[in-house]
């Protein structure tokens, strides 16, 4: 029991949920981090996407159990390993969706709108568009924009335009990195088109240059917002800019973990476990808080 229970909650990936953080980003950049009932309904809402995304990860996982057990590291993954059931991962995912669902229509209705458009468009991409190429990652970067959306409809404020923005442009560059980082692999292990289709459809080069005018984009992007008159009178500040230096940092350095590194894990679990990449992560964090709240 207790072998099955921890394989079913690495099936789930909770090291994942780190990118629900996004739904409580509009709470943050609205000034509302002081206000105790909007800091409850973010931290439902956060909730709520992450039993969400482990519904996604479960369902997602028994779709591609056949080419995880061709993968090198996917093969370890519980149910292509055999130590959790296919039909134990599906029932499973159902319950959390269905209760992330009944948690999201007690937050607001609204917020269950964005909720529930955000698991219909995984369904999709699971079950259908992850196999066409670039629009994947687009579809990666639509659900960062719903993480958005409903964390701002959660605590009823209107969603910053330069916050979509950045928050799109940044899930492209990451989206665009994972795929980089999955067709060095294939390619060195010469099964490009059987761990994941759509990376017949990409090209080392493209990517790479793709990425680094993303990470040029992106980081002008957010200098752009700390620098602009009505950001400056909303947080009655000019510092924000101060956040943008870890921000280029960040972005260099998954820029370089995603294409230079050597290691087999994806991206996102490598940048959480590296010290350089946390550093700069914690910095941004203090910073931003600090300029926005400190007076």
């Amino acid at each position: 029991m207790l072998t099955a229970a921890r394989a079913a909650l690495r099936t789930v990936r909770p090291r994942q949920w780190v990118k629900n953080v996004f739904v409580g980003a509009p709470l943050v950049f609205s000034r509302e981090l002081a206000n105790v009932p909007a800091v409850g309904r973010a931290a439902l809402a956060v909730l709520a996407f992450c039993a969400l995304s482990g519904a996604v990860y479960a369902f997602n996982d028994v779709v591609d159990v056949e080419a995880d057990r061709l993968h090198p590291t996917k093969s370890r993954r519980p149910i292509a390993a055999g130590e959790l059931s296919e039909r134990a991962a599906v029932v499973g995912s159902i319950v959390l969706a269905i209760g992330a669902l009944a948690g999201a229509l007690a937050v607001r209705w609204e917020f269950a709108a964005f909720a529930a458009a955000y698991l219909v468009q995984n369904l999709a991409y699971s079950l259908w568009l992850k196999k066409i190429a670039f629009l994947d990652v687009t579809l990666i970067a639509t659900g960062f924009l719903l993480r958005v959306l409903a964390g701002a409809a959660a605590i009823h404020v209107p969603a910053s335009r330069w916050l979509l923005l950045c928050t799109a442009l940044l899930a492209l560059f990451l989206g665009l990195g994972k795929r980089g980082h999955e067709l060095v692999w294939a390619t060195r292990a010469e099964a490009a088109t059987t761990t994941r289709a759509a990376l017949a459809g990409y090209r080392i080069e493209v990517v790479r240059v793709a990425m680094i005018v993303l990470a040029v984009v992106t980081c002008a992007a957010f200098i752009a917002y700390t620098l602009w008159p009505h950001t400056i009178e909303f947080f009655g500040t000019d510092r924000l800019v101060l956040v943008a230096p870890f921000v280029v940092l960040g972005v260099v350095r998954f820029l370089m973990i995603s294409l230079w590194s050597q290691s087999a894990d994806s991206p996102t679990d490598a940048m959480l476990g590296d010290r350089w990449f946390l550093a700069i992560l914690a910095g941004a964090t203090i910073t931003t808080l600090v300029v926005i709240y400190v007076r």
